[in-house]
C-alpha cells in the first residue's frame, strides 16, 4: 500500500452551528468541491466511502445526488473519530488492490443543530460506569484526563496553553469558528463541563461536511501520498473497568506500529494534525508519538513548542467534522511545502494514525 495512493482533492462546506440544510446537501457540496479540486469528473469515481454514527447521508444517496450512474465499491462505515485517519487506509487499499482508481471519501453532519456528539453513547459497557455519573463521552474522558494530569504534573495552565495556541493558529483561518484570543484569566473563568475539562477544553459541535479524493498515485505524481495507516487499540479509557491504565488512549497502542510500517520516525514529522477532541489529548499524543518527552511536557507546552500542531486550529478552534477536516488540512500543509504530516483519529483507547508524504 505504501505510496500507491495519493490524496488529490479536498473539499469543505462552511462550518456553522446551524446550517439549515440536510446532511445530504452538505455532503454533495463538499464532494463536488473535492472533485473539482482533484480535477476528476464525477463519472470517474469508482468507489465511495463514508463513516458516521447514524447521523449522515448514506453513500448510495450521495452517489445518486452526485449523478453517479454506476456505483462500484461503496461502504458506510459505522464509527466516529477512530475512522478519521483509518478511512485513508481503506481508500488506499482499494487503490493498491486495483479495485478502484478514484475513491471519494466524505463525512457530513449537523453536529450542532442535529444529532449532537456530546450525548453519544460510549457503547454497551456504559452501563458499568453510568452509576458513577459517567453518562456519555465527556465524563468518561474527563476522568482519564484527571488521572493523566496527576501522573504528569500538568495543570490548568498547561491545558490553557493547548487551547490558547489552537485559537492563535485559527486566527488566520477564515473557516475557523473560534478565532478570538483566550487569555489565561478568561480561560479560568470558563465553566467546567466535567472537571478538569472546561467548555473550551472540549471540541466544538459543528454543522458541516468535508470530502477527499484518493487516487492511484500514478495519476497524480505531485500530490501527497499515503505512506502508512494503522488502526488499533487496547484496554484504556474506553474500557475503564478492565484497564490497567485509564489514561492510555489509542496513541499508546498505534504509535510504534505506525513507525514500523512507515520506516519513519518522530523526527521525520513536519506537521502534526492531532485529533483534539479534548485539550489533554494533545500532550498525550505528543508523548506517545515521540514528539515530546513526558518529563518535558510542561515546559514544552508553556513555551508553545507545540505551535505547529493543528496549524488551522484543529477541532477545538476550526470546527468539528469528526476529524476529517484535520486530514484535509494535512493535504493543504503538504501542498504548501511541508514534507511529512501525521494525522490521527481518536476514539478513546481505540483509534488510528496515518502518515502522508509529499513526493520528491
Amino acid at each position: 500500500m505504501r505510496d500507491r495512493a495519493a490524496v488529490t482533492g479536498v473539499g469543505m462546506t462552511a462550518l456553522t452551528r446551524r446550517s439549515g440544510r440536510t446532511e445530504l446537501d452538505l455532503a454533495v457540496e463538499a464532494c463536488r468541491a473535492a472533485l473539482a479540486d482533484a480535477r476528476v469528473e464525477t463519472g470517474e469515481i469508482d468507489a465511495v466511502l463514508s463513516y458516521h454514527m447514524n447521523d449522515s447521508a448514506p453513500v448510495v444517496r450521495v452517489a445518486g445526488a452526485l449523478g453517479l450512474e454506476r456505483l462500484g465499491w461503496h461502504n458506510d462505515i459505522s464509527g466516529g473519530g477512530t475512522q478519521a485517519a483509518s478511512i485513508l487506509g481503506d481508500a488506499a487499499m482499494l487503490v493498491a488492490c486495483g479495485v478502484a482508481r478514484n475513491v471519494l471519501v466524505y463525512r457530513a453532519m449537523n453536529g450542532r443543530s442535529g444529532k449532537r456528539m456530546n450525548a453519544a453513547s460510549t457503547g454497551p459497557r456504559e452501563r458499568l460506569t453510568a452509576a458513577y455519573g459517567m453518562a456519555g463521552p465527556i465524563p468518561m474522558f474527563a476522568l482519564a484526563a484527571q488521572r493523566y494530569l496527576h501522573e504528569t504534573g500538568l495543570g490548568e495552565e498547561h491545558l490553557h496553553a493547548v487551547v490558547d495556541q489552537s485559537r492563535r493558529n485559527a486566527a488566520a483561518n477564515p473557516r475557523a469558528l473560534r478565532r478570538d484570543p483566550l487569555p489565561l484569566e478568561e480561560y479560568l473563568d470558563r465553566p467546567y463541563v466535567c472537571s478538569p475539562l472546561r467548555t473550551v477544553d472540549c471540541c466544538q459541535e459543528t454543522d458541516g461536511a468535508c470530502a477527499l479524493v484518493v487516487r492511484d498515485a500514478r495519476c497524480a505524481p505531485d500530490e501527497p501520498r499515503v505512506r502508512a495507516v494503522v488502526r488499533g487499540g487496547g484496554p484504556g479509557c474506553s474500557s475503564m473497568d478492565r484497564s490497567p491504565d485509564v489514561t492510555a488512549i489509542f496513541s499508546a497502542h498505534v504509535a510504534a506500529p505506525l513507525w514500523e510500517a512507515s520506516g519513519m520516525g518522530p523526527g521525520d514529522v513536519d506537521v502534526a494534525l492531532l485529533y483534539d477532541a479534548y485539550s489533554w489529548l494533545v500532550p498525550r499524543q505528543l508523548e506517545d508519538f515521540g514528539l515530546a518527552r513526558r518529563g518535558e511536557l510542561g515546559e514544552f507546552l508553556l513555551a508553545r513548542r507545540h505551535a505547529g500542531v493543528n496549524p488551522h486550529g484543529g477541532l477545538l478552534s476550526e470546527g468539528y467534522v469528526h476529524g476529517l477536516n484535520n486530514v484535509a488540512q494535512a493535504v493543504r500543509e503538504l501542498r504548501s511545502g511541508r514534507r511529512t504530516a501525521l494525522v490521527t483519529g481518536f476514539g478513546g483507547s481505540y483509534g488510528s494514525a496515518a502518515l502522508l508524504v509529499r513526493p520528491g
